[in-house]
């Protein structure tokens, strides 16, 4: 019969044995293992391209005090988006937090364009849109090709980016932001509203010009009110447009309403039935959000969008109430970058040169 003390030390000696064991292997578990969740490279892709639009390339740290703008970044329009956000950051002395969208091969340029000149101290995140979000929603269309780059859908799919907050300004890359962006920004949403535009019958300053170039402000410039569908709508061909290049959204309201759902249900209407084309005023992208939006939106200061600027080489708005308008818009085919143009000394004021080399700008006596 075994001594019950020696039964006690061995059974003592088994628990150490058992102690340290399992010791050893939480220290090789913590040392060894790999991260509990992989990070996304710049070269991966997430499991459905079609619902991801977008892939985190550079983080900041953004706060809940900051003035958060989104704004698309094209290789070929590189020089006009940094000089949006050149304006922005210098009229104002809020913290303005930048979501800059772009495509893989541009990535880069967005970098340098950034850390290599004075906006090297702006706070930014770099965001890359994944084009297969449009795979049939889109059909090309050759009299305006630009119109169907796959940034100008980025407005579509704001709750998709990789921001944290709950309300942000969207900016085209073809305006210049004379006012302080946060007035923008406080803009008062009405209930039940996920955005608030101008209308293009806002600001009587304008109209003369507008109707000089022949520029469209109502919905039968946009839709083609000969299809049916159009007519269901119910939408009266004579109600103001308005122009989807700078608004402010909210998030939240934007996904209560499935925004982007409704949005993409009528790409694809356009794509069966042709309801609307770039033939027509405002392209592919504006149609959706006239007919998403109808009746549905706050109206902004129009003060905080005078658009129009591009439309023609020749018509000119008063030098006067240029100098108090907060933002301007060089929407149309004649871009500030180009030649000819007109206002050109309010926009090249903000321009930066690109320190790669790769943007220029076009002037009568070459590039530069």
């Amino acid at each position: 019969m075994v001594p019950f003390s020696l039964c006690c030390v061995t059974v003592n000696h088994i628990l150490l044995m058992m102690l340290v064991l399992i010791v050893c292997l939480l220290l090789h578990s913590k040392l060894f293992r790999g991260p509990s969740r992989p990070k996304l490279k710049r070269t991966e892709t997430r499991k459905d391209p079609e619902r991801a639009p977008k892939v985190p390339v550079e983080k900041a740290a953004e706060g809940e005090d900051d003035i958060p703008v989104v704004i698309c970044a094209a290789e070929e329009r590189m020089g006009g988006a940094m000089a949006t956000i050149n304006s922005i950051y210098s009229n104002t002395d809020a913290s303005v937090f930048f979501y800059i969208v772009t495509l893989r091969d541009a990535i880069k340029l967005t970098r340098q364009y950034i850390v290599k000149t004075k906006l090297k101290g702006i706070k930014y995140k770099i965001l890359e849109f994944n084009p297969m979000v449009l795979k049939g929603k889109v059909k090309p269309d050759s009299s305006r090709p630009d119109l169907l780059h796959p940034l100008n859908f980025v407005r579509f799919y704001l709750p998709l980016l990789d921001i944290s907050h709950k309300r942000v300004i969207y900016l085209d890359d073809d305006v210049i932001v004379q006012g302080d962006i946060k007035d923008l920004y406080h803009t008062k949403l009405e209930k039940g509203h996920a955005a608030a535009f101008a209308t293009d019958c806002d600001l009587p300053s304008t109209h003369e010009m507008v109707r000089s170039v022949g520029m469209q402000t109502t919905y039968m410039g946009f839709l083609d009110y000969r299809k049916q569908e159009v007519r269901d709508l119910g939408i009266n061909p004579s109600d103001c447009s308005f122009n989807p290049g700078v608004f402010v959204a909210d998030i939240g309201e934007w996904k209560k309403q499935k925004i982007t759902k409704q949005l993409e249900n009528w790409m694809q209407e356009n794509l069966k039935k042709n309801i609307y084309s770039s033939a027509m005023a405002g392209g592919v992208a504006t149609p959706p959000m006239l007919i998403v939006f109808h009746d549905k939106y706050t109206i902004i200061d129009p003060l905080w969008h005078v658009r129009h600027l591009g439309w023609s080489p020749d018509a000119r708005y008063s030098e006067t109430f240029l100098q108090g308008a907060h933002l301007l818009h060089w929407n149309g085919r004649f871009k500030p970058w180009d030649y000819p143009c007109v206002h050109l000394d309010l926009w090249e004021k903000w321009f930066i040169p690109d320190p790669t080399g790769k943007f220029s700008l076009v002037r009568p006596e070459g590039k530069i």
